[in-house]
């Protein structure tokens, strides 16, 4: 079987690790070394994640984002496939690849480009199928973000007020003085390890929330509440600092003050009016809490869609769904210090300084919602990479910089 070098580390590559060709899950029952189930936790490893990220309501609880009874809307298609995978382009290491080849070597499951709203380009690999949904990770984070700001523009939510105001059960923990706008631009600065190795906070997190199965033994929060009621302060909220948590602080003042759960909200504000071709779906802890920052399951073409409102400035089949403003304030970023190289950050968006004028939502083992207004163009990818952080970044940030080049030329 062929494999990839990635951070020394050798891995199945892309073709090798295709779930058809490992044949997880087929037989009935599977046969027990090709299954994969919650039990044991091996579902979020790779090259299970394969299979695993494009069926997660067999894997997890989770609740419905229902698309509504409308007709779906369907996007035109303006086919330029066998242009797009013959662009060539050097990776971050000075690699020429071709663009399609190169949607192997970074694990891609599925991948829509739009361009003036049109598809030009539609491919997808492994486990993924159109009508499936896959998981977005911490593409969940912008769907919240958005939601937020836009509650903050209706009045309903005031950025400069505290957590604690909208949520008591937060005094004493580190979000206590946090005002929504510092939790909206992850500015908190709270005792919590981010990365995503075994020892990190996240897996204690991941047990809270029910995400993995718990160590015999395990005596700690069991649900997502509970957990938030257990972080404490580091030091002064105002630098940024990306933690994970902020996003369900900020998902839980929502539902607190509209009286909506985050489901409902994604189905009135978006998935409906969207005219979304199937439903969403949000993973959920043992309280019922939706996981608003990473829990997220979404087709690709819907997952485009969301891009795709973003890049006309909220405007949707003659429809003002998200005010304008916010993409605005979305666009013009947040302030420099300490955020990655070349991005800023700005209501749960990653915001470029590129020529294409890109912001992105972007989650761990390579999903990718990227938005490029100077190229008019919006590229939607659903990956399995078998890295979490920075996964494929040398391959497809400039793939899709020079994919913006041209289609802005055309």
């Amino acid at each position: 079987m062929g494999t990839l070098e990635i951070n020394g580390h050798h891995y199945l590559d892309g073709r090798a690790s295709d779930p058809r060709e490992l044949g997880w899950m087929r037989g009935a029952p599977a046969p027990s070394d090709k299954r994969i189930t919650f039990d044991g936790g091996t579902f979020r490893d790779f090259p299970q994640i394969r299979w695993s990220f494009s069926h997660m309501r067999e894997l997890m609880p989770t609740v419905n984002v229902w698309r509504g009874q409308g007709t779906p809307v369907q996007f035109d298609r303006s086919e330029r496939v066998d242009e797009i995978d013959a662009l060539s382009f050097a990776d971050l290491n000075g690699v020429v690849r071709r663009f399609g080849e190169a949607l192997i070597d970074s694990y891609v499951d599925g991948i829509v480009v739009l361009h003036r709203g049109k598809i030009v380009y539609e491919r997808y690999f492994g486990a993924l199928e159109p009508h499936l949904p896959h998981e977005c990770q911490s593409c969940t984070k912008s769907y919240t973000g958005t939601l937020a700001a836009a509650l903050i523009h209706e009045g309903v939510l005031d950025d400069s007020q505290t957590i604690s105001h909208y949520l008591p059960e937060l005094r004493t923990t580190a979000w206590e003085a946090a005002t929504l706008r510092q939790v909206l631009d992850m500015r908190t600065s709270i005792t919590f390890r981010e990365g995503y190795d075994e020892h990190s906070d996240i897996w204690q997190y991941r047990w809270a929330f029910g995400r993995l199965p718990r160590p015999v033994g395990y005596d700690g929060p069991r649900t997502s509440c509970d957990y938030l009621r257990t972080v404490r302060k580091h030091g002064v909220h105002g630098e940024f600092a990306y933690q994970s948590l902020n996003t369900q602080v900020l998902a839980w003042v929502m539902m607190r003050v509209t009286g909506r759960s985050l489901a409902q909200l994604l189905h009135e504000r978006l998935w409906a009016p969207l005219g979304c071709e199937e439903d969403g779906c949000l993973e959920i802890d043992p309280g019922g809490m939706p996981l608003a920052e990473s829990g997220l399951s979404a087709t690709l073409r819907d997952f485009a869609r969301f891009g795709e409102l973003m890049r006309c400035e909220g405007r949707w089949n003659g429809k003002q769904l998200i005010p304008a403003s916010i993409v605005h304030d979305v666009q013009r970023g947040g302030k420099r210090a300490n955020v990655e190289a070349g991005y800023t950050y700005r209501s749960q968006w990653w915001v470029s300084d590129n020529e294409l004028g890109a912001f992105e939502a972007r989650g761990i083992h390579g999903q990718r919602l990227y938005v490029a207004p100077e190229a008019e163009m919006v590229v939607a990818i659903f990956a399995s990479h078998p890295v979490a952080e920075g996964a494929g970044d040398m391959i497809t940030s400039p793939q899709l910089l020079t994919l913006g080049r041209m289609l802005r030329a055309k």
